[in-house]
């Protein structure tokens, strides 16, 4: 992101500040911590709805759908990784630590998770100290632990990891490496979910478009889906600082082939009242209405707390191919007690 501050927890990939060009105009980018906290009310994309109050403090969110209870996850506890429950998508419970420092790997920086459930166990894909981790649970609420606590590559930093698991059962990991700024990369997985194949890494999507051309150069938070037999990668571009930052769409016929980005990216941007959105997952409803999770700066004074956000997915057919498109309307995740 990748750059950030929770509350005094540094997210940082190499410098504390720079000089970024947003909207055109040169700004000095200075990263500061404010954990003071106040909620705001945004418009649902559900009839009668009006959510109110402080949103969900999640940065970097994913939402999984088990047994008619929605789970929330991300980035915002300094000591491992949060789950927030609801029954309705718009009213939050904080149920506690999902992933404890103490039981896996590294003892600072979690980030983006993501859960998965695998022939009856729950697995979170996460980043720990800028490196990418699996941890397993009997529950979608935790404990989330590591029987080895190492990460899934020792030997290089990465980060937003995202699991995908083809039609014929192939496991294959996304995340991002640090080469020429912040860029997706994809690998096969063994059979285990958890051991890269090295030999299978390969890239994906890079800074190429003149919306992403903003220090530091940023293609980051990848999530993959398939419809109708394609392939569609959400990936976030800008700086997460700026008011910019935003969502962008690729496709492929191969998954481990050549992604096209969209000519009209960013898919989403500056949604209603919010700035800074980006970072998501997709999940189906309820009612199996595709979604979609990302995040937003806390108003336009401030970056952080990051509350949590849901839109709409759907495709329109253009020149006889499914088009991605996102709402703009969308649901404030609210926190109540």
């Amino acid at each position: 992101m990748k750059i950030r501050v929770i509350c005094g927890e540094f997210k940082t990939l190499t410098v504390m500040k720079k000089k970024m060009i947003i909207g055109g105009t040169m700004l000095l980018g200075l990263l500061i911590t404010f954990c003071s906290y106040t909620g705001v009310t945004e418009k649902p994309d559900i009839p009668g709805v009006k959510a109110m109050g402080e949103s969900v403090p999640l940065g970097d969110p994913f939402i999984l759908l088990h047994d008619g209870v929605y789970y929330a996850y991300g980035t915002h506890a300094a000591d491992g990784i949060e789950v927030y429950t609801s029954k309705d998508l718009k009213r939050w419970k904080l149920y506690g630590l999902a992933l404890n420092k103490e039981d896996v790997w590294a003892d600072s920086r979690f980030w983006a998770p993501e859960i998965y459930e695998i022939h009856g166990k729950f697995y979170m894909y996460y980043t720990a100290d800028e490196h990418i981790c699996v941890a397993i649970s009997d529950s979608p609420v935790g404990p989330f632990r590591q029987k080895e606590k190492k990460p899934m590559i020792a030997d290089e930093k990465m980060i937003d990891s995202s699991l995908f698991i083809d039609d014929d059962g192939k496991p294959y990991l996304f995340f991002v490496r640090f080469n020429d700024g912040n860029n997706v990369w994809v690998a096969e997985l063994e059979n285990d979910y958890m051991t890269i194949k090295a030999e299978t890494m390969r890239p994906c999507v890079h800074v190429s478009q003149a919306w992403e051309e903003v220090w530091p150069r940023v293609n980051e938070g990848s999530y993959v889906l398939k419809h109708k037999g394609l392939y569609y990668m959400t990936y976030s571009g800008n700086s997460f600082e700026s008011p910019f930052y935003g969502v962008g769409c690729a496709t492929a016929t191969d998954i481990m082939g050549e992604w096209t980005k969209y000519d009209e990216n960013p898919i989403l941007q500056n949604p209603g009242t919010l700035q800074g959105v980006g970072h998501s997952a997709m999940f189906k409803d309820k009612e199996g209405k595709l979604r979609i999770v990302y995040h937003a700066h806390k108003d336009k004074e401030h970056i952080h707390p990051r509350g949590m956000y849901i839109g709409s997915v759907s495709f329109q057919k253009v020149n006889g191919v499914d088009r991605m498109r996102i709402s703009k309307d969308y649901i404030t995740a609210e926190l109540v007690k």
